[in-house]
């Protein structure tokens, strides 16, 4: 089956589309990658998107208008997608939609919100949609996130020691993928901000002129701020059990700018500032991997991209190797949209998408709901689970 998986992440700053085709053979899913190409959101979509997020509010007509408004772009990236990746030979489209809110309380997870109404993809391509995969597993008493757990589940399988794979965007998370060992189960977690605190403290310091900290620059002409370090590092969410979930809800400009107030580091220099942030970023998510047992990380998403962080990670990690995704063949900056791929491939074959050691749920689910496409949708035959995942170079 040829699959497009569609991702928006919680930098909210762009619509990514990976092409694969997808077979399974004697309990193998083999993976080979078509492409990827990725489009922004256009700007005055950006600036809505960015204004109802928390701790911003809303109305339910902006509301309306961001599920229809960001359904067309992911529209848009699909039918490119399909024309430019499979040569118009797709067959199903799988859309994470864009999270505008993940409620949680403490420990539990209540709800969840993406946006980004499938029909616009199934009319702008023709294709079935599956979307909508988080809330299912909420439902059964899961985190609902981080769902790309089963995938890395798959995708390490047999790997030595205990691989960790770490994937940094707006929220950094973490999948622990143990060699078969009924005493450690695989587990997965959000370690806490990714890119999002270093992106909030940017866009606040250069009055919007800049969206991030291209290639590290701030960080690395800044000076770490230990007190604000310590105070950053109180917060109770890193002291939670695993399976625990957070986002943009918890950790955005307000919460930074408290921080800064109550720790009495209001003046602190712009680079000093985002270098703090910068170490948070890769302490907690050293801290994590590391207490979890991980043997190595298999780092992705677009905090690879800056080296400031990168090397900041891998000195928080000490003696525990740290590599790309892509050197397993996954390239970082496409993995969770190849994820979602799987994800909704698992779905039309009735497989369950999620473990309960990964997310705590009750049980197992098949994620997601079907939009029909131009020609309605025929459910393949049910498919074996796979026990692993390959990935296969494409051939030239």
């Amino acid at each position: 089956m040829r699959v497009i998986g569609l991702m928006s992440g919680t930098s909210c700053d762009a619509v990514d589309a990976a092409a694969a085709d997808l077979e399974t053979e004697q309990g193998t899913l083999r993976l080979r990658p078509l492409g990827s190409l990725s489009s922004p959101y256009p700007p005055r979509l950006r600036r809505s998107l960015d204004a109802c997020l928390p701790p911003g509010g809303t109305t339910l007509a902006e509301v309306c208008a961001l599920d229809t408004e960001i359904g067309r772009a992911f529209a848009d990236v699909a039918a490119r997608a399909d024309r430019e990746l499979c040569g118009g030979r797709a067959e199903l489209a799988v859309s994470h939609g864009q999270t505008v809110y993940h409620w949680t309380h403490g420990e539990r997870a209540l709800g969840t919100l993406q946006l980004g109404q499938p029909a616009w993809i199934a009319e702008a391509t023709g294709l079935p949609v599956v979307s909508d995969l988080r809330p299912r597993d909420i439902a059964a008493g899961g985190q609902g996130a981080p769902l790309v757990g089963l995938f890395d589940v798959l995708w390490l399988h047999g790997r030595e020691g205990a691989p960790a794979a770490l994937n940094i965007g707006g929220i950094a998370n973490a999948t622990l993928v143990p060699r078969s060992s009924p005493e450690q189960p695989p587990s997965a977690f959000d370690t806490g901000p990714g890119n999002a605190l270093i992106d909030a403290a940017v866009r606040q310091l250069t009055s919007g002129a800049r969206e991030c900290d291209e290639d590290g620059a701030l960080a690395a002409r800044g000076t770490v701020h230990p007190g604000l370090l310590r105070h950053l590092l109180d917060d109770p969410y890193y002291a939670l059990p695993a399976p625990k979930t957070t986002g943009r809800e918890h950790f955005h400009l307000a919460y930074l700018r408290r921080a800064l107030t109550k720790s009495g580091t209001g003046g602190l220099p712009a680079e000093d500032l985002v270098a703090t942030v910068t170490r948070l970023t890769a302490r907690t998510a050293a801290d994590a991997v590391r207490t979890a047992g991980a043997t190595e990380v298999l780092a992705s998403g677009g905090g690879t991209r800056n080296p400031t962080l990168m090397a900041a990670l891998a000195e928080e990690l000490g003696r525990t190797p740290l590599h790309a995704s892509e050197e397993l063949g996954m390239p970082v900056d496409d993995k969770e949209a190849y994820a979602f791929a799987v994800l909704g491939w698992l779905t039309v074959h009735g497989l369950a998408a999620t473990a309960p050691t990964l997310t705590g749920a009750r049980h197992p689910s098949l994620l997601g709901s079907l939009t029909p496409g131009r020609d309605g949708f025929r459910l393949p035959p049910p498919a074996a689970a796979p026990t692993r995942l390959v990935i296969e170079q494409p051939t030239e």
